[in-house]
């Protein structure tokens, strides 16, 4: 049902037939109505894109159809999340390859957690705080010590509180996805340094000895 509200991406609607081709995978239906004119741009209720729905599904297929299509890489869903959030928190480094190469920014300007705060704690979304620290400390804290190497093994500078694809990949704990993040200028940090920041480093220290 298009309620013709003209918003940007395109029309909203509360679902519509590529969102569910998109979702789950049929690449052949989702080719066709790609070929019949649908656009791979409508957005739903919630700012969901028919991008975001297969980056969230980790469906390959899709997401390559729906880029070559003109889809907009870095589309934000209403909690400002980008495609490529969605595919780091689904851990699909193929999503994330294929956003990459077309452009997507790994450092996107959101006003959100931190992704990878959600990466670092190991899934638990109850532990969320906007004044947690960086995704450091929250390595740090528990005691993920591959995230740790991965953070500290990239160059450090302090950034604005934002939600990165890089903290969805934490959460995960993809190895090769943070990696592969960071190497694409991933910033490691979501907010300003603070004291918690030493404290984390000394815990480090200390589970090391």
């Amino acid at each position: 049902i298009y309620i013709y509200i003209s918003h940007g991406l395109g029309f909203w609607t509360d679902r519509s037939a590529v969102h569910e081709a998109a979702a789950q995978g049929r690449a052949v239906q989702l080719q066709k109505l790609i070929e019949n004119g649908a656009s791979v741009n409508v957005v739903a209720v919630d700012s969901i894109t028919p991008l975001h729905e297969a980056c969230i599904q980790g469906q390959t297929q899709c997401v390559k159809l729906l880029l070559d299509a003109g889809a907009h890489v870095d589309a934000r869903n209403i909690d400002g999340s980008t495609p490529l959030c969605d595919a780091c928190a689904a851990g699909s480094l193929e999503c994330v390859k294929l956003l990459l190469d077309h452009g997507a920014m790994v450092n996107p300007p959101l006003f959100t957690f931190s992704p990878l705060h959600e990466a670092c704690m190991g899934g638990n979304s109850k532990s969320h705080d906007f004044h947690f620290g960086t995704p450091l400390h929250v390595a740090c804290a528990r005691q993920h010590l591959h995230c740790i190497k991965v953070l500290l093994s990239a160059n450090l500078n302090a950034a604005k509180l934002h939600k990165t694809a890089l903290h969805h990949a934490a959460k995960v704990k993809n190895l090769e996805l943070i990696e592969l993040l960071v190497g694409f200028g991933g910033n490691i940090f979501s907010a300003a340094l603070c004291l918690e920041f030493y404290e984390c480093k000394l815990k480090c220290l200390v589970y090391q000895f």
